[in-house]
């Protein structure tokens, strides 16, 4: 099968490679899944799992890509709750080889249905930040209606999805962002936004929460706009400015949830959700894709059948 695989950390993505590789065998409780689209995090160059297994052995070349969407097309032994043709989506383990392959071997409770009115590419996007969103909302964040939500990178994969949840149970937002976001910020239904080149951050006064995608200096200033009783909620790694008197300070890595991207994926049929995509290839693109000469605004999908 065709595959991405990266040997080299020092490279980056120009150190992705398109090659042949042995197609996945299930193992007990897995799923082969035969991929149709795929997401990629930039930053997974710089996971460890990336690069070497739970018991810090070297593992490279590994495949990267955690997100896909596709159809199970075989049952490991002791396999149950999915069956070969099914549509499904989902997150697969940060150890193990991944989604920027046309065939994936995974845990089925990685997994969820995929329903036949939802697009295989629109599938693929929905997990990480899908997944980020809901669960830094809802499981650290606490987030009730009334309250109001300060969502860094409002316009970006993960934040145009935090913006629509916290909409939808009624909190308020403030977004920020690139000035050249604002309108885009604001049609994923931010109340208002704030321009981090032009527009004073503390201006936007006391917030109830902080959902930070940005850290460093934007993340220690932020913590500072915490109500006593709030929550900063970071994906990327706690701070010492974190530790805001009277509140609390979470950073969290996203975990697969079988229960949560089935009601992720039911606001996208309903239209209550909407992905935020940039720009779709191929896989005998993608590492073309993943060095774009120009940025790419959205996340990148990697459609890898017809």
């Amino acid at each position: 099968m065709k595959a991405i695989v990266v040997t080299d950390q020092a490279a980056g993505t120009a150190g992705m490679r398109l090659v042949d590789r042995p197609q996945p065998r299930a193992a007990i409780n897995d799923v082969i899944v035969q991929v149709h689209a795929s997401g990629f995090v930039p930053t997974e160059l710089e996971w460890p799992s990336t690069w070497t297994d739970r018991l810090d052995r070297d593992r490279t070349p590994s495949i990267p890509g955690h997100e896909l969407a596709g159809v199970v097309a075989a049952l490991g032994y002791g396999t149950t709750g999915l069956s070969v043709g099914q549509r499904v989506f989902g997150l697969a383990d940060w150890y193990r080889d991944g989604t920027l392959a046309e065939y994936v071997a995974m845990e089925a409770r990685n997994l969820a249905p995929l329903p036949g009115d939802v697009d295989f590419i629109v599938g693929a996007s929905l997990p990480i930040s899908g997944l980020t969103a809901w669960q830094g909302l809802f499981v650290h964040g606490r987030l009730q209606a009334g309250l109001s939500v300060l969502v860094h990178g409002a316009a970006g994969a993960v934040g145009s999805i935090v913006t629509q949840l916290a909409r939808e149970v009624g909190a308020y937002v403030i977004g920020t962002g690139r000035g050249a976001h604002r309108q885009k910020a604001l049609d994923f239904g931010a109340n208002e936004f704030v321009s981090l080149d032009n527009d004073v951050l503390e201006d936007v006064g006391g917030v109830d929460l902080v959902f930070d995608v940005i850290g460093g200096d934007i993340g220690k200033r932020s913590a500072r706009l915490i109500r006593a009783g709030g929550t900063l909620v970071s994906i990327v790694g706690p701070s010492e400015a974190s530790r805001a008197a009277d509140a609390l300070a979470v950073d969290f890595v996203v975990e697969s949830d079988r229960a949560q991207l089935t009601e992720i994926v039911q606001r996208v049929r309903d239209g209550r959700l909407r992905t935020n995509i940039g720009t779709v290839s191929i896989l005998d693109d993608a590492v073309a894709a993943f060095n774009p000469t120009e940025r790419i605004d959205g996340k990148t999908i990697i459609r890898t059948r017809p």
